[in-house]
């Protein structure tokens, strides 16, 4: 290629799209032109051959050209880096495009949740499920957090605003702990605003001030969006899977 050489063309994103939202204790898919998601439940027996399976199952009368999996653990370029802490063994090194026969990108869960909700802006993102899941956007640059690491006194504040502490300390008490620290995570991360999801979210009946709650289709809403983002890895299937080439000017940025 030459100076004279026009660059070479952007490939389109596919047209039609499966999301994927894996949970601790449920299972969601959604695809593109699909008007209801379909549920199944996870948990500590999910290995990634049965996510797939299920998934195929649920899916097998959809049309996708492309798969987007939100994965409750850290990602990295070559798909999840760490193993969930409620599911089974095996995410790590996992195969998913050729498992899915199909191009599939893979972000964290509260990543995914996290893009669905965006409307502009810096925005903090609270995944209140099974633990805490965390994210920042500001201004299109996606940033995965693990703020569940925090210590909250001598908890960690994923094992306080998670599942087992709100039957810990029963709704009440979770939700006087969501409004003491939501607003100072606000103001830690300087966010415009902050968005609460997750399964738990329903449970907060009077979000902070400047949090809102998401609903239940933004982590598809994700998941369609993610295929814009020109810098999120795509695995092919092929063992060969060279590392990307460093991507050019791109609306979204995720680090």
């Amino acid at each position: 290629m030459t100076n004279l050489d026009p660059p070479p063309e952007k490939p389109e994103p596919p047209k039609t799209i499966l999301a994927i939202d894996v949970g601790g204790t449920g299972l969601k898919v959604l695809a593109t032109g699909q008007a209801e998601p379909r549920r199944r439940a996870s948990g500590p027996a999910m290995t990634p051959q049965e996510m797939v399976g299920q998934v195929r199952e649920m899916a097998a009368d959809w049309g996708y050209e492309a798969v987007s999996i939100g994965y409750p653990g850290q990602v990295g370029d070559h798909g999840p880096r760490s193993e969930p802490g409620n599911l089974g063994p095996g995410w790590v090194g996992f195969n998913f495009a050729a498992a899915f026969d199909r191009p599939v990108r893979i972000v964290n869960d509260a990543v995914m949740q996290a893009l669905g909700s965006y409307d502009g802006g810096r925005m903090l993102f609270l995944g209140l499920g099974t633990g805490l899941g965390s994210a920042l956007i500001a201004e299109n640059v996606l940033v995965p957090l693990e703020l569940g690491r925090l210590l909250r006194g001598k908890r960690l504040l994923g094992d306080t605003l998670g599942r087992a502490g709100l039957e810990r300390l029963g709704k009440k008490k979770w939700r006087a702990v969501i409004a003491e620290v939501v607003p100072a995570l606000m103001s830690a991360t300087l966010a415009d605003y902050v968005v609460l999801g997750g399964g738990n979210a329903k449970r907060v009946k009077n979000p902070p001030g400047g949090a809102r709650l998401s609903n239940n289709l933004t982590a598809f809403r994700g998941g369609f969006r993610l295929w814009h983002v020109e810098d999120v890895r795509t695995l092919s299937g092929d063992d060969n899977d060279q590392p990307p080439a460093p991507p050019g000017p791109a609306e979204w940025r995720l680090i």
